[in-house]
């Protein structure tokens, strides 16, 4: 039987930091990591080149911290180091399912991972590794959603998939509101004059003008991933239109 052909062959996933805790109120359940990282396996059985992009939510986010009186620049430092330790954690269970990866941070620690630079990282996606991008840009005030939007611009990415636990983008809160609709298709102005939360506004005006698609789906169905790598209609899709 002849393996399918993927519809996108250079990817960034965007997993937040929620993602990792599972059925925990906080920090990384390691079943969660696991379950990510075989679906991760399966994508890069396809012949996909992958890259993660990782937030720290689960453990620290620096804004609302910020609101409690810590320095918003200090709390998203702090927010930075937490996505360095999930991205530890993600890599940890990529490498025990034979999955090969790099960490890369745009906060350098050397005894941790390699420092984020942009022909390095082009060389593991060729060579067949999945590259975990963590530290956010390095800078506060960027959230690790712009990150992969940056990232994706920078590895000429055909597609940001963000990870989530619904099923794509509504008009509101499905959980909260019985009457929010689920929307299939969007466009990027779309998306900043509903004020809907795909991701922040820098992420989608960097989107909109380098032309990167971002499709927004539920991690948690086992098959989503694949299917959607597979060009299946999963989730919402936010482009030109």
């Amino acid at each position: 039987m002849s393996k399918p052909t993927p519809k996108y062959h250079r990817v960034i996933l965007k997993l937040s930091g929620e993602t990792l805790m599972g059925d925990k109120s906080y920090g990384v359940d390691p079943k969660a990591v696991l379950t990510i990282a075989q679906q991760v396996k399966e994508v890069k059985e396809l012949g996909v080149q992958l890259a993660i992009v990782i937030g720290g939510g689960n453990i620290f986010r620096g804004m609302s911290e910020s609101a409690s009186g810590i320095d918003r620049t200090t709390a998203d430092y702090m927010g930075m180091l937490a996505t360095v330790i999930n991205g530890m954690a993600l890599q940890d269970a990529l490498e025990k399912s034979g999955v090969t990866t790099r960490l890369q941070t745009s906060v350098e620690m050397a005894k941790i991972a390699e420092p984020y630079i942009r022909r390095r990282a082009m060389r593991h996606l060729e060579k067949g590794r999945v590259v975990i991008f963590a530290g956010g840009t390095g800078n506060p005030y960027f959230s690790t959603d712009t990150t992969a939007a940056l990232r994706a611009s920078e590895m000429n990415a055909q597609v940001i998939l963000k990870a989530t636990k619904v099923d794509g983008v509504y008009s509101a809160d499905p959980r909260l509101d019985p009457k929010a609709v689920k929307y299939e298709e969007l466009k990027y102005i779309e998306v900043l004059n509903k004020r809907l939360k795909v991701m922040d506004a820098t992420a989608i005006s960097l989107c909109m003008e380098n032309n990167i698609p971002i499709i927004v789906f539920n991690m948690w169905s086992p098959t989503n991933f694949r299917q959607v790598i597979l060009g299946e209609q999963i989730g919402t899709l936010v482009r030109e239109g």
